[in-house]
């Protein structure tokens, strides 16, 4: 009994690779079984060779747990071994998804990726079954198939945040031991965009001041969201215990962001504060009735249009709106970084890109003067 990995020639330049099972005792000596693996024939760059190496490893330790996996039924042990390979790549995504409940934001990402894939490829795909192939189509799928609830393509990010989970569980299932080789180091994956931080200016905030909301708790909201950088997921659960005081800080929140679960004392303006009002019971909620929905992300963009701003603004724009001031007026990025609460200072330098593109806006504002 033995297990050879063998190459056949494809029309495409390239060789696959499969599995000659030979049985010296049986009546059926031969069988062979497709890796749906490939290699270059004649590998031109170091990119191909480093290919070709990697994926015969990832042959060879196949031929070894199929070797490993007839000798234990030969002699009776087939119970003992755990073949990771013929194991179902879509339930252990789900049970990686499901680690993950108690991160409202990362579950709900991890549980789009999921119904994506099922979309894709059905409920039942083995993990010998993904490779580079595999993963290159699902970009595809990705970027030209999948859509939104509201049936629109996946933005860029999406498609990078999305095959981002999927190169995450393949690494995990490294690690558990299921796989001896992760498909996806061979598939480049999506570039990041940058997307569009839509703010209020200095100007544009005192005039939504001056202007009625239909709703007013949602503009009060807004308002203190705009001169704190606070989510509006910690704004809603912004209780009176959480606000204080010292003689030497002044007014301050002590709280737990719920995005990154870290505490944060975040130091305020009495400005800020003003806007809160009378306190009230320390376990009460500051803004009593706030909500978020697409009718009350409407009645927010329709106050902001009364005060005559045709942007699109959304409620974390208000957060968008208090980082650019605050560089504006002077604030270095690290301090802005720290108020935001961000873990790492190039997701503040996003707001540093929009600054400087001002200023090169304001340097071309003058108009020719005929030299």
């Amino acid at each position: 009994m033995n297990v050879s990995v063998r190459k056949r020639k494809l029309k495409n330049g390239k060789e696959g690779l499969f599995l000659d099972y030979y049985f010296p005792e049986a009546a059926q000596k031969r069988k062979k079984e497709a890796l749906k693996l490939s290699v270059y024939s004649t590998p031109k760059s170091s990119k191909e060779r480093d290919h070709n190496k990697k994926t015969m490893l990832l042959a060879e330790s196949i031929r070894s747990k199929r070797l490993l996996e007839l000798q234990h039924d030969k002699h009776g042990f087939s119970h003992l071994i755990k073949d990771g390979l013929t194991e179902n790549f879509i339930t252990y995504f789900s049970e990686q998804t499901d680690k993950r409940y108690n991160s409202s934001g990362n579950y709900g990402s991890w549980d789009s990726v999921l119904k994506h894939l099922i979309k894709y490829k059905g409920n039942n795909v083995l993990f010998r079954e993904i490779d580079s192939k595999w993963l290159e189509e699902f970009k595809d799928y990705l970027k030209n198939a999948a859509r939104t609830k509201s049936n629109k393509s996946l933005s860029q990010n999406s498609c990078y945040s999305y095959f981002n989970k999927v190169r995450a569980c393949l690494k995990q299932a490294v690690k558990d031991k299921i796989i001896s080789y992760n498909p996806a180091i061979d598939v480049q994956g999506f570039k990041q965009g940058e997307t569009e931080r839509e703010f209020l200016t200095l100007e544009e905030l005192k005039t939504v001041t001056k202007v009625e909301c239909e709703i007013p708790i949602l503009k009060q909201a807004f308002l203190f969201s705009a001169l704190t950088g606070l989510r509006w997921s910690d704004i809603n659960k912004l209780t009176w215990k959480e606000v204080q005081y010292s003689d030497e800080q002044g007014f301050y929140i002590r709280f737990k962001q719920k995005k990154t679960k870290s505490y944060q004392t975040h130091p305020i303006s009495e400005q800020a504060r003003s806007i809160l009002g009378e306190e009230g019971n320390n376990d009460e909620r500051v803004f009593k009735g706030l909500k978020y929905s697409a009718w009350h992300n409407l009645k927010l963009q329709q106050w902001v249009m009364k005060a005559g701003i045709s942007k699109t603004i959304t409620f974390h724009c208000a957060r968008h709106t208090y980082a650019t001031l605050q560089l504006t007026l002077g604030t270095d990025i690290y301090t802005v970084s720290k108020l935001l609460g961000h873990k790492e200072l190039k997701t503040t330098q996003i707001y540093a890109k929009i600054i400087n593109q001002k200023k090169v806006d304001a340097a071309n504002v003058i108009p020719d003067i005929n030299v």
